[in-house]
């Protein structure tokens, strides 16, 4: 699949995986571990933002908990309709965008949000697209959490490639300690999961 394709299969997802599927499970422990490591290190008035927000299940459990300066990304345009029934306060005080994050991220200002996260949404970025990371790190001040799916811990982060064969969409393995390094940032935490892994970085100081 070259980049244009990677971006189609979820602009037009149904079923698993789609808003409608994130909507009906709702915040789950990766909300709360997400959570947990924002109240320890910014304010609740920091400005978030979530990569791949889908219908909003992840910032619905943020802001439950005090954080209200709230923002999304996501291609599918169904997940803002989905989030509008599933979490209407949200979606009414939030600030969202129906794009792709190629498409949207350069127009941010540097450090427009104190917290950028991801989770299992950065691993979708084809290859030829890696140039978002940098922009990404670019828009954040403080804060970037990526949870991601990485692979088999027994291989190389350099070796482990590319999975094309359990989903119909490729997942991409990376090294994300060395990606977000090399844009100013600090790893400060690894909590290591059955499927993913949560990896914290701070905005490394001038």
């Amino acid at each position: 699949m070259d980049a244009n394709d990677v971006r189609r299969a979820w602009e037009d997802r149904s079923g698993e995986f789609s808003p409608e599927y994130y909507a009906y499970y709702g915040p789950n422990e990766t909300s709360t571990a997400i959570r947990r490591q924002f109240e320890a290190r910014v304010e609740t008035e920091a400005a978030v933002l979530e990569l791949g927000c889908g219908p909003g299940r992840h910032l619905a459990h943020l802001r439950d908990h005090g954080f209200e300066n709230l923002h999304g990304i996501d291609i599918n345009a169904d997940s803002f309709e989905v989030m509008a029934e599933a979490y209407p306060g949200l979606a009414a005080d939030g600030t969202f965008y129906a794009d792709a994050i190629e498409d949207v991220v350069t127009e941010f200002n540097d450090g427009q949000f104190d917290v950028t996260y991801s989770i299992e949404t950065l691993q979708h970025i084809h290859p030829d697209d890696e140039w978002v990371f940098e922009e990404v790190a670019r828009a954040t001040s403080e804060l970037l959490v990526t949870v991601e799916n990485e692979g088999d811990e027994r291989v190389p982060p350099d070796e482990r490639g590319v999975n094309e064969h359990e989903y119909d969409f490729p997942l991409y393995y990376r090294d994300w300690e060395r990606v977000f390094t090399q844009f100013g940032f600090d790893q400060v935490d690894v909590e290591r999961g059955e499927r993913d892994t949560l990896r914290v970085f701070e905005r490394r100081p001038a």
